[in-house]
Order: C-alpha cells, then sequence, then structure tokens
C-alpha cells in the first residue's frame, strides 16, 4: 500500500509543480508534514545532495524518498520498488500533459487565450520558486526551536559560509571560477566543520 500511496503523492507533485525542481521544495514539505516520510532537515539535505547531482532536482529528490520510505517498508528490493515509482509518479503527470498539449498547440498556439495562459504561467512559477528558495534559506541559517514564540537562532557557520560564498563569487578574482566550483568547495568546508 505504501507503493500505491508514493506513486500517488508524487503524481499530485509531479500535476501541480509548475516551474522545475525548485516549484516541487512547497509540494514536497507540505507531503514531509503531511506523510512523516522526511523532515524539514531532511528536506535541506535532499536539496543539496539533488542540486549537485546530475539529473532534475525534482527527479532527483523523488528518487531519494522513495528509495528510503521503500526501504523501510519492504527492505532493500523496496527500497528499489519505491525509487521507481515515486520517479514515475513524478513524471506521468507531465508526460501526459506534454502529449496532449503537443496535439493542440499547433492548432491553438496563434490564440490569445492560450498565450495568456501562458504568460500567467509565468508569475505563478517565480512565486513558487521564491518561496521555495526563502524557505530553504531561512531553514539553513536559522533555527526556530519554539514554535509558539517568535524566536529563532542564527546558525552563525552556515551564515559565514553563504557570506562568503556570495562575496567570492561577486567580488573576487574567483568570480571567474565556475559555480561547481563553489558548489564543491562550501561542500568540503561543510564536511570538514561538521554543519
Amino acid at each position: 500500500m505504501i507503493f500505491l500511496r508514493l506513486f500517488f503523492e508524487f503524481a499530485k507533485v509531479g500535476l501541480f509543480a509548475v516551474g522545475g525542481g525548485l516549484a516541487t521544495i512547497p509540494f514536497l514539505q507540505d507531503m514531509g508534514a503531511r506523510t512523516g516520510w522526511f523532515t524539514n532537515a531532511d528536506l535541506t539535505t535532499m536539496i543539496a545532495v539533488s542540486e549537485s547531482t546530475p539529473g532534475p532536482m525534482g527527479v532527483n529528490m523523488a528518487t531519494y524518498v522513495g528509495f528510503q520510505t521503500g526501504s523501510l517498508a519492504g527492505g532493500p528490493l523496496g527500497g528499489a520498488a519505491g525509487a521507481v515509482l515515486a520517479t514515475l509518479g513524478l513524471i506521468t503527470p507531465s508526460v501526459i500533459v506534454i502529449i496532449i498539449i503537443a496535439g493542440f498547440l499547433q492548432k491553438f498556439r496563434q490564440s490569445r487565450t492560450v498565450d495568456a495562459v501562458f504568460k500567467g504561467l509565468r508569475p505563478a512559477s517565480t512565486a513558487l520558486i521564491a518561496s521555495a528558495g526563502l524557505s530553504v534559506a531561512l531553514s539553513v541559517l536559522f533555527a526556530f526551536p519554539g514554535a509558539e514564540r517568535c524566536v529563532f537562532t542564527v546558525h552563525w557557520p552556515a551564515l559565514v559560509l553563504a557570506v562568503g560564498v556570495f562575496v567570492c563569487m561577486r567580488y573576487t578574482p574567483l568570480k571567474k571560477l565556475h559555480p561547481v566550483a563553489f558548489i564543491a568547495a562550501a561542500a568540503v568546508v561543510g564536511a570538514v566543520f561538521q554543519f
């Protein structure tokens, strides 16, 4: 039963997350809260790993969650089945929508209504991505120990690392380096200092 739920939970994410991998983050936060399959800290780790590995971020995260959840439910083979089903769940709605749209797009591409719909999706997608980026930044840089009070603590090592990477990317001779070099350097610093 867990495998069927994995498929349908990720199918919902794939259907409504317009705008790419970062747009899936708010949906994944909701899924984690509802199902208990992962915490916000786990989600932050998944984002970091998914961004630094080849492939689309949303697919990488679906595969990871499916494997972890399937492993708990059915051992190693369950992990593989969970990974496959979660990934299929995420991509199936997109494939179906693309097949349907491809048939109609040539006929209706010059339509003002279709053009308006595509223009309307841009700000919605931008808002989803901005919301995801802000929530990830807040969860990495700050800790909110008491939900009942408006109190937070700053995770100073992560904040110093983020500011340091930003300064190096923008204002030093290192800014000519590829962004992957900064990601690798930040990963090494985080691993060495364990934060």
